[in-house]
């Protein structure tokens, strides 16, 4: 994974409660057994029509969303089964930053496990979000290492994350990265324990 410090890029606003992980990536599409390809799928039953064809009326087949790496959303996001597929579609088509005032909780710690930072923010903040991404093509900065979200218009909030998927995002870590960071311990043990 690529280390996230801080991530700046254009919102793509979707204002929608409960999304859950088979709007997120429908369960017919997870039969492939690497991680790319996923972002295709994204929001599928969404995106496209019966015929699998774009469809106009979803906000995310606009052009001024096109290239979008920060999604917010409503509350609740992720919710449902706890398929890891969602954040590989999600960080496949190019997010970077969820920011939602509530996640699902296995799907908020599968973000974070596949380098995507999932930021909590208040209704409120999420709302002005939302609103400000609708109107215009709208950049926002999030900053992992002063834990802050902000615009170029004054919009300024804070964000918690607990320090062990803080670090494994800062870093680009995954759980074998984490573990390999012990590798002379761990080569110690096995020199002074294992038996061959």
């Amino acid at each position: 994974m690529e280390p996230l410090k801080q991530h700046s890029g254009l919102v793509y606003p979707l204002n929608r409660a409960n999304v859950d992980t088979d709007q997120i990536i429908p369960k017919q599409f997870l039969k492939r057994i690497s991680r790319q390809g996923f972002g295709q799928y994204l929001f599928y039953n969404w995106r496209f029509d019966e015929k699998d064809r774009l469809r106009e009326d979803f906000s995310l087949n606009q052009a001024k969303y096109k290239n979008a790496s920060i999604l917010v959303g409503g509350e609740n996001f992720g919710c449902g089964s706890s398929r890891e597929h969602a954040p590989w579609a999600l960080e496949d088509f190019g997010f970077r930053v969820i920011i939602a005032p509530s996640f699902a909780d296995i799907f908020f710690n599968n973000c974070t496990k596949n380098g995507i930072l999932p930021v909590v923010l208040t209704e409120t903040e999420t709302q002005q979000l939302i609103k400000n991404a609708e109107a215009s093509n709208y950049d926002l900065t999030v900053d992992l290492e002063t834990m802050k979200v902000y615009d170029n218009q004054g919009f300024e909030a804070t964000f918690d994350l607990a320090e062990y998927p803080r670090e494994m995002l800062l870093n680009g870590w995954d759980e074998i990265s984490v573990t390999l960071t012990h590798d002379d311990k761990i080569t110690k043990f096995e020199k002074e324990h294992v038996v061959y």
